[in-house]
């Protein structure tokens, strides 16, 4: 009996479906409909090559150069769905003028119009994370639309709300904030990377007023599209005073470092005490400024370990700065020659040496030092200046003195060895054995 009342039921299901299946699709408007949107699918796929031709020549003048990439990775993906789009929506508004039926082409212009939103917004959305947040919305609103759920879901989402004083706080408007502020921060990190790439080509602004010009911008930028998008949404503008004192409370116990980090990076954009490709030592740390941040100044060493050190560390710690005023580096080469040696020759073959290296400067020229009588040696130093002590000392360093060990042997430039001279006190007392004596006087005698 189960199994019979089953398969009854089963069978009635069935029949249902395909009753309301026949009462309405297969009726002629819907069918109508269908096909209206399959052929406007056909002929946006024969007009979509011709189309994507026409772009190319568009395209290819000179005047296009800097808008060519950016057009084929955003136009022409979207040519065929928006011909499509239009074929539909072209034949809703046909079908609505003339009374007819025009459910189905509703739901076509809706299922369209998410795809090219979607493929449209994604161009400019690289986080994978972000991707799919703004395909499900767009997909979420098209299917409540096409559904008819769009109107009461909105309505609920605006019931459940919150008062905080005057001011009413809603599910509805929350999401209508975060839309928003990220529409408008999209807008200002736009906005700051289109300034940012307009200081690089002034050529009269230094590399640090750049830096300090685009931080400044995208904080101005960032600070309105917040403001902006509060006030997009009906928030009072005057309600954020409510917080002012605690964040001042906050900023005070648990963002001091932060806030002093971020000024002392001003001051150093301002003052430029320390610029980008600035060569400096701080600490143990030595090597090149690639980076000033908001918080942090990155330091890349001749091994390529980037630091990165506090811009407070920075202000409060003595720097040195190599290229501070000119960058232009003095490096000195200590060696010692023999007391048999020719002393002039010495010294001109070290210049010699040194001239044969391009990172050598011509001017100042180098210049070989007599420095000191040593108790072994001839004490001498070789000093030279370079202009790019980002790319390391120890090298240019070590490449002298392998010519210099070159040209000194070719010109028999003796390396003294160390010498050290042994007084004996009270020799005539020291008694010698008899069989180390007897090898004494051999080897005298030999």
């Amino acid at each position: 009996m189960n199994k019979s009342f089953d398969f009854n039921k089963i069978s009635q299901l069935g029949q249902d479906i395909f009753a309301w299946i026949q009462d309405h699709v297969f009726v002629i408007p819907n069918l109508v409909q269908l096909a209206a949107v399959l052929g406007a699918y056909l002929l946006a796929r024969m007009v979509d090559k011709p189309l994507k031709r026409a772009l190319n020549q568009v395209l290819a003048g000179e005047w296009a150069n800097r808008y060519r990439l950016h057009a084929e990775q955003v136009i022409r993906p979207l040519i065929m769905p928006l011909v499509w789009l239009v074929l539909v929506g072209a034949g809703q508004f046909a079908a609505l003028s003339l009374k007819f039926p025009a459910a189905i082409l509703a739901v076509g212009v809706s299922l369209l119009t998410a795809w090219v939103v979607i493929r449209l917004l994604l161009n400019f959305v690289a986080d994978p994370w972000w991707a799919k947040a703004v395909a499900v919305s767009v997909w979420s609103y098209a299917a409540l639309d096409i559904v008819g759920l769009l109107t009461p879901t909105l309505k609920f989402m605006d019931q459940l709300s919150v008062n905080l004083g005057d001011f009413r706080l809603s599910l509805l408007s929350a999401a209508k904030s975060v839309v928003a502020l990220a529409v408008f921060l999209w807008i200002a990190n736009w906005a700051s990377r289109l300034v940012e790439n307009r200081l690089h080509t002034l050529k009269h602004i230094t590399p640090s007023q750049q830096v300090l010009f685009s931080k400044l911008a995208r904080v101005l930028f960032i600070t309105i599209a917040i403001l902006v998008a509060i006030n997009a949404v009906g928030i009072d503008l005057t309600a954020l005073a409510v917080f002012s004192g605690a964040l001042g409370l906050g900023i005070g116990f648990g963002l001091q470092k932060v806030v002093a980090n971020l000024i002392s990076g001003v001051i150093l954009l301002m003052d430029r005490s320390v610029k980008p490709g600035d060569v400096i030592a701080i600490g143990n740390t030595y090597g090149w400024v690639s980076n000033i941040g908001a918080r942090y100044v990155s330091i890349v060493t001749n091994r390529g370990i980037e630091h990165l050190i506090p811009n407070e560390q920075l202000i409060s710690t003595p720097v040195e700065n190599w290229s501070f005023s000119d960058r232009n580096v003095r490096v000195g080469l200590p060696f010692g020659i023999s007391y048999d040696a020719d002393l002039r020759k010495a010294i001109a073959l070290a210049m010699q040496a040194a001239e044969e290296f391009p990172r050598v400067l011509k001017d100042p020229p180098p210049r070989c030092l007599l420095k000191a009588f040593g108790a072994s040696s001839v004490d001498m130093e070789l000093g030279i200046w370079i202009a790019d002590a980002e790319q390391g000392l120890s090298n240019i360093k070590s490449d002298i003195y392998l010519r210099i060990w070159d040209l000194f042997h070719e010109h028999s430039i003796q390396f003294p060895y160390a010498q050290l001279d042994v007084h004996m006190v009270g020799a005539s007392e020291i008694k010698i054995a008899p069989d180390v004596a007897d090898l004494l006087a051999q080897t005298k005698g030999s």
